[in-house]
């Protein structure tokens, strides 16, 4: 009987769970799109600057000079991580062994690995926007206020330039039921009166995507020493406004291997995952994402 190739089959456990259970799947596709290593663990983001057009002297034809600047602003990745375990095969079907371990390699991913990686996505972005200086909006939301915050948002990053087109909206479960009502409640209103601001706002919904995430996994502070916990100081992220240009999620090194029971594993299945990625924000473009979350606890 032909050998099964247990790489293939872990690789199959791999992608199902990341297509269906990763929630910001959208900024982690960001990639390493317009990016420089500059060496080790130092990415270089291209940053260019231009001037204006001023008016034409007719008379002279003037003298020319550099009117674009080009600069690289620095990030360094710190996220490196990795996963390992042994499976006795005595404590598991020898028949069903290619499925008992895309089982064991599906839960791993589906309980640990993608909720870890939200949960990084959610917090480094938030620590990158207060280190560039942003305030989170602590403004309480409920049915009677959402949607007028919600179109605040949208005209804050309408002033700051942020393009329209591919803005997401993520929120937690709760504010999405708040949301819902909300939007319920204006349409019903629409159809019996015509009150031009609800229209807007309710309008204005229809112009983002919008992706439901687990309050758990929207935490301002995790603490990453074994997997991912909500740290004590965390506070509650309610909603993440963003623009997936604002946003870079490079990946430096992933490394995945599955070895058959040698005598260096003691005869055991052995699986080990390594990834080395991070997540940043472009510090000319934080005006593309907003937060709301709950105030701070003493």
């Amino acid at each position: 009987m032909a050998n099964l190739n247990y790489a293939e089959v872990y690789q199959q456990a791999l992608e199902e769970p990341y297509r269906v259970g990763r929630r910001f799947n959208e900024l982690f596709n960001t990639g390493s799109r317009n990016i420089k290593w500059a060496g080790g663990k130092t990415v270089k983001i291209p940053k260019i600057t231009v001037g204006g057009m001023v008016d034409v002297d007719r008379d002279s034809i003037g003298s020319y000079k550099r009117n674009v600047d080009n600069d690289y602003e620095l990030k360094t990745l710190t996220n490196d991580r990795e996963f390992r375990t042994l499976v006795d095969p005595v404590d598991i079907d020898e028949t069903n062994m290619a499925i008992t371990i895309a089982n064991i390699t599906n839960t791993f991913n589906r309980e640990q690995k993608i909720p870890e990686m939200d949960k990084y996505m959610a917090s480094k972005l938030y620590a990158e926007f207060t280190g560039f200086g942003g305030t989170a909006d602590t403004t309480a939301i409920d049915s009677t206020n959402v949607l007028k915050i919600f179109d605040g948002y949208m005209e804050q990053m309408d002033e700051a330039e942020v393009p329209g087109e591919g803005r997401i909206l993520y929120l937690t479960s709760p504010m999405n039921t708040i949301l819902k009502n909300a939007a319920g409640i204006s349409r019903e209103i629409n159809l019996n009166s015509n009150n031009g601001d609800v229209q807007r706002a309710v309008r204005r919904l229809d112009e983002v995507q919008i992706i439901i995430v687990p309050s758990i996994r929207m935490k301002t502070v995790y603490d990453f020493t074994e997997g991912a916990q909500s740290d004590e100081s965390a506070q509650q992220i309610n909603m993440i406004l963003v623009h997936p240009s604002a946003v870079i999620a490079p990946e430096k090194y992933a490394f995945v291997s599955l070895d058959s029971p040698t005598a260096a594993t003691g005869g055991k299945w052995l699986y080990y995952e390594r990834q080395y990625y991070d997540v940043f924000l472009y510090e000319e473009k934080v005006p593309g994402i907003i937060f709301n979350v709950d105030p701070a606890t003493p």
